[in-house]
């Protein structure tokens, strides 16, 4: 099993396509395993002449959970900046010196922080359907806040019911599906499960603060994505975001919500494939 390794904490990961192609580095969201980012979605990617990567976040999948790790004044175990300095660490394993990123939610925070504080390592940033950690950017309306924030999961069968509940609430409208909803939970929830995983990152970003001074520096190209129906993060979050980064390029796309349904995948990989390889 690949595993890197970032002050002691191990992360999952596992790569598609050519070495020698120009690296991509996928971040994944709040609880959110690499298995998300789907097989042939990455080979999707892989086909248009980049090699992919994607991993474990720190305590979700197979990558080291932090259950008795100590917590600060804030309630916090992590940053988000650890959860950065752990992808260049994803990066130092694969031998990849520099790479294009995408992260989508809390992973475009954690990518929108690797362009902050390991800007020379990026060749591009892609930030999907995330915010700038600014109170009045980016805000969920009240039924999504709700059910993010509902009791965390016990078992298979509640994980599975609170990740369909989840989508009936955020996800693409016109892509619904709940047959590939719950077959999708229930391949990660067998996978792994560590509910109390997501609370901790969660905690990480509330703890880490926002970010605008430090976008507004940024010198590494940027490709900003959103969905016009995302209820969860709405889209002031990521036109904010490409706002403060300076030349950033922002993307709606109509009829997405805070999911990735694979009607969608092609269209993402065209934004992503050239913004990247341009």
């Amino acid at each position: 099993m690949p595993i890197a390794t970032n002050d002691g904490c191990e992360l999952y990961y596992d790569t598609f396509g050519d070495p020698s192609d120009p690296a991509l580095l996928l971040v994944n969201g709040l609880g959110s395993q690499c298995i998300n980012y789907e097989d042939p979605w990455c080979d999707e990617f892989a086909g248009r002449g980049l090699f992919v990567i994607r991993f474990d976040n720190r305590d979700v999948g197979l990558s080291t959970s932090f259950y008795v790790a100590p917590t600060d004044d804030h309630g916090a175990a992590y940053r988000l900046s650890d959860m950065a300095a752990d992808a260049i660490a994803v990066l130092d394993a694969c031998d990849v010196d520099k790479a294009h990123v995408m992260g989508l939610s809390m992973g475009g925070m954690i990518v929108q922080t690797m362009a902050i504080e390991h800007g020379g390592r990026l060749l591009s940033m892609t930030s999907v359907m995330s915010s700038t950690g600014e109170a009045a950017y980016g805000t969920a309306t009240p039924e999504a806040f709700t059910r993010l924030t509902a009791p965390a999961p016990h078992d298979r069968a509640s994980y599975v019911d609170g990740h369909v509940d989840g989508l009936r609430v955020w996800g693409s409208p016109a892509f619904a599906d709940e047959g590939r909803w719950r077959a999708d939970a229930e391949r990660a929830y067998d996978r792994a499960f560590n509910p109390t995983g997501t609370t901790r990152q969660y905690q990480a970003v509330r703890a880490s603060g926002d970010r605008a001074d430090g976008l507004r520096e940024v010198a590494v190209p940027t490709l900003v994505i959103h969905g016009d129906c995302d209820t969860l993060i709405d889209q002031s979050g990521g036109r904010r975001t490409a706002e403060l980064v300076p030349g950033a390029r922002f993307e709606l796309i109509e009829g997405m919500g805070h999911d990735y349904p694979p009607q969608l995948w092609t269209r993402w990989v065209d934004l992503v494939a050239s913004h990247a390889l341009a």
